[in-house]
């Protein structure tokens, strides 16, 4: 990558419309940050348990970086610009690089202004350092190894499925595998409900090896974008006014309002969508774990705006000690625990929305599994830890361990 007294980043974002106007929470994103833990070990290996060290926000100091941005109306990448505005990296300057449709223009970039929109292209993209991708699949494999080719190509951060399943591709939860960045120049950014899941799941590997994985997810109107935002609004205005018995739809394959939709992506051979067969894959990958691990998933799509849910049921090679888990999952970096029943306090869409921690509660010893399984629920904030959070994150380890 190439070094100068201002360096470059990019933050390629899609071209997308804008999802509903969350902001993230008070909680700075230094604090964050500082929390994910120095050393790591593989998900296929019991790790002893341990508080992790919080990181602090000088050792990710590094030479000053220009920040660009490619199609800023999208929902991920607002909030990775966003996310940039509150993080620990040296940003001295942002450009945004987007279609001819939008060069030109402006868009507010807070702390960093008004920035001029550019037209993108190859060769602009590889004067900077970074690239965010947060573009379709098409898009990332038209460009992405264009513009990171060769030592004086940036480095990209890619947030759709493109280059996932590339074993040569690091496929990245910086808290669990960052230091697979390390001398990277394409970096694959999880689909939004396994790296939710993996915030919890990662800590309960470490105390007790997980044996097998079961997810059931609940996924909010916004994992399709705005359009699938403004079909459920839409729809289920027209139902409480009385216009329709029943929302016209779309985006999705039946009428969301008052209503749950098992069916997220396309259905693959074996029955499973391949958003399911997304989670299998890549917690897969990301955790070092064996091409048969037995996880499964059952997607389904709700009607809410915004934060994905999901219910996860764990057996584990060790027996498993509750309280442990608890103060495990309470440590971790990017968790929150929200697991008080007596006072009604557990994870939900309506307080995880805007957040960077991912909630985690409803924890419990199986029925099925006994002394070896554990039952919890999790709520996290797709569009923030899910895409935007975890690719700055990516980025900030990789300013740490050198590789920016």
């Amino acid at each position: 990558m190439k070094f100068s007294t201002t360096a470059a980043l990019l933050v390629a974002v899609s071209t997308a419309s804008t999802a509903f106007g969350f902001s993230p929470s008070s909680k700075s994103f230094v604090k964050h940050t500082n929390s994910i833990s120095n050393a790591r070990n593989t998900f296929s290996t019991i790790a002893t348990p341990r508080t992790m060290s919080k990181r602090d926000a000088s050792l990710i100091s590094m030479k000053a970086v220009t920040v660009g941005v490619v199609g800023a109306t999208g929902a991920v990448g607002k909030e990775i610009v966003d996310c940039l505005n509150k993080s620990s990296l040296d940003v001295s300057k942002l450009r945004i690089f987007g279609s001819e449709r939008s060069a030109g223009t402006t868009r507010d970039a807070g702390k960093f202004g008004d920035v001029p929109v550019e037209l993108f292209g190859v060769a602009a993209a590889r004067e900077c350092d970074v690239v965010f991708l947060a573009v379709s699949g098409d898009f990332a494999l038209e460009h992405a190894k264009a513009i990171s080719e060769g030592e004086d190509g940036a480095v990209v951060i890619d947030n759709s499925s493109a280059f996932r399943y590339d074993k040569d591709i690091p496929l990245v939860v910086p808290e669990i595998n960052g230091e697979c960045t390390k001398g990277a120049k394409l970096i694959a950014n999880p689909n939004c409900t396994t790296a939710i899941g993996l915030m919890a799941l990662w800590p309960l590997h470490k105390l007790f090896k997980l044996k097998r994985v079961m997810m059931s997810t609940y996924q909010a109107a916004s994992g399709a974008g705005q359009p699938g935002m403004d079909e459920l609004q839409e729809g289920t205005r027209a139902v409480l006014s009385g216009e329709r018995e029943v929302a016209e739809h779309k985006i999705f394959a039946h009428p969301l309002p008052f209503n749950v939709i098992p069916h997220i992506d396309a259905f693959q051979e074996n029955g499973y969508t391949k958003e399911e067969m997304k989670v299998t894959w890549e917690c897969r990958k990301i955790c070092g774990l064996a091409d048969d691990f037995p996880l499964s998933c059952t997607a389904v799509r709700i009607p809410t705006y915004r934060a994905h849910s999901e219910t996860i049921i764990i057996e584990t090679e060790l027996p498993v000690d509750i309280e442990a888990a608890r103060k495990a999952l309470e440590e971790a970096p990017g968790v929150k625990l929200m697991d008080d029943t007596a006072n009604e306090i557990y994870p939900m869409p309506l307080t995880a929305t805007g957040q960077y921690d991912v909630e985690v509660g409803r924890i419990r010893k199986s029925l099925v599994f006994g002394d070896h399984g554990i039952e919890f629920f999790v709520v996290g904030d797709q569009l923030l830890r899910g895409a935007a959070l975890n690719a700055v994150l990516v980025a900030e380890e990789m300013a740490k361990n050198g590789s920016l």
